[in-house]
């Protein structure tokens, strides 16, 4: 089945900086476009940076600047670089497709705070 494991999410504080990795299973890795997806408190799931089959990327307006998502499709691994975090990027953070059609993983937690 289907399987995404995120991990790198720690306690930081405004202006530091996280490296989120993302492994994948279960699927054709490399066929398809992926994102990371954030979720915080009382809020929606939000797309922040995607990555297309091609290498291309996207970002959220929110983010732009300060993220960069890249892929290794030898290894089926999806990564989210975040430099000069803000407390409003605190949240569960998800990998999954650009859609996220496949069931989400357990997230990993950034908690950015002073």
């Amino acid at each position: 089945q289907v399987l995404f494991v995120e991990s790198g999410g720690d306690s930081v504080q405004p202006g530091g900086s996280l490296r989120l990795s993302c492994v994948a299973s279960g699927f054709a890795f490399n066929t398809y476009n992926l994102g990371w997806h954030r979720q915080a408190p009382g809020k929606e799931r939000e797309l922040v940076a995607r990555i297309n089959t091609n290498g291309e990327t996207n970002y959220g307006d929110s983010v732009k600047g300060r993220f960069t998502i890249s892929r290794d499709n030898d290894k089926n691994m999806v990564y989210l670089q975040m430099n000069n975090l803000k407390s409003e990027d605190t949240a569960v953070y998800y990998c999954n497709t650009r859609g996220g059609i496949f069931p989400w993983g357990q997230g990993t937690q950034v908690t950015v705070s002073s």
